[in-house]
């Protein structure tokens, strides 16, 4: 994801290497073309210019403009809401992981590396897990210095998170039985963990679940048909000058719907979606420093 001081205009003013710009600049001279084309060929004939439906064209894009703004509104706050949660679930990631090894922290004992290397290990390992099965991407199962043979365990081919959390509390519930874990610390610590693939499930669903391609692409073709119809209404007003207008405003209604698709799917990799891994590397080192 891309820091910015948001106090700071001129750094938002800048275009940078994933601007919706740069992603459009095949649209926008298209568009540029297309409609110094419209204008040219309505201002060389007489029959278009004096038309009465070409002149009252403009009415129909004013009442459709609104109509449009209001899908645009609906596309991008569905997209966020989208981004948000996924945000939010992260943060309940890092609270999970840090309250999981805190409790730990306090009812292991302080020479029991065995466990506490563990624990530190599977804890660390999830969210990392999780960021690669969110992005599809096959996990690298060492953890540089941190090796464990615990790891041997686990199936690459496998839900990887599921089986994370899955050894995490079986160990719990191995402690448990040797009466190293006491009975209410083991309810604590199974609700913390509960709360791990919680959030596992509720980042698929935002990931497994798109907006309705019905309605995606309902927003395209409106767009399209919008802004290949706009010079034909702005040419008696403004004639040649309809030529950036005209791309202003597909690139303002394009760049809406071009950043609706970047975070409406938050846990990829584009410039605006969540740094799933950078937040997976915190919750290591986080834990890393409770346990060790």
């Amino acid at each position: 994801m891309r820091s910015y001081d948001t106090k700071n205009w001129f750094s938002v003013l800048t275009f940078y290497r994933h601007d919706t710009a740069r992603t459009l600049w095949p649209v926008i001279l298209f568009t540029g073309i297309y409609t110094f084309g419209v204008v040219y060929f309505i201002d060389n004939s007489e029959a278009l210019k004096e038309s009465n439906v070409i002149k009252n064209i403009f009415v129909i894009h004013s009442l459709l403009g609104f109509v449009i703004s209001m899908l645009l509104v609906f596309r991008t706050n569905t997209a966020y809401d989208r981004w948000w949660e996924g945000r939010k679930l992260w943060g309940s990631l890092v609270n999970s992981s840090r309250n999981l090894a805190i409790r730990l922290h306090s009812i292991l004992d302080k020479d029991d590396q065995t466990n506490r290397q563990y624990f530190t290990t599977f804890i660390s390992l999830f969210p990392r897990a999780l960021d690669q099965h969110l992005k599809s991407k096959a996990l690298q199962l060492s953890l540089d210095e941190n090796e464990h043979p615990e790891l041997a365990k686990l199936d690459p081919e496998k839900h990887l998170p599921f089986q994370i959390s899955a050894m995490i509390q079986s160990k719990i519930y191995s402690l448990h039985r040797e009466n190293k874990i006491g009975e209410a610390p083991l309810i604590t610590l199974s609700n913390e963990m509960a709360s791990f693939m919680d959030i596992c499930g509720a980042c698929e669903r935002i990931k497994n679940t798109p907006i309705p391609y019905s309605y995606a692409s309902f927003i395209k073709k409106f767009i399209i048909l919008y802004i290949l119809s706009l010079p034909w209404g702005l040419n008696h007003i403004l004639s040649y000058w309809s030529i950036a207008v005209v791309i202003f405003v597909m690139y303002a209604l394009s760049s809406l719907e071009v950043i609706a698709e970047e975070i409406e799917e938050p846990f990829g990799e584009d410039a605006n979606d969540l740094p799933t891994g950078k937040i997976a590397d915190n919750i290591g080192k986080n834990v890393r420093e409770i346990l060790m």
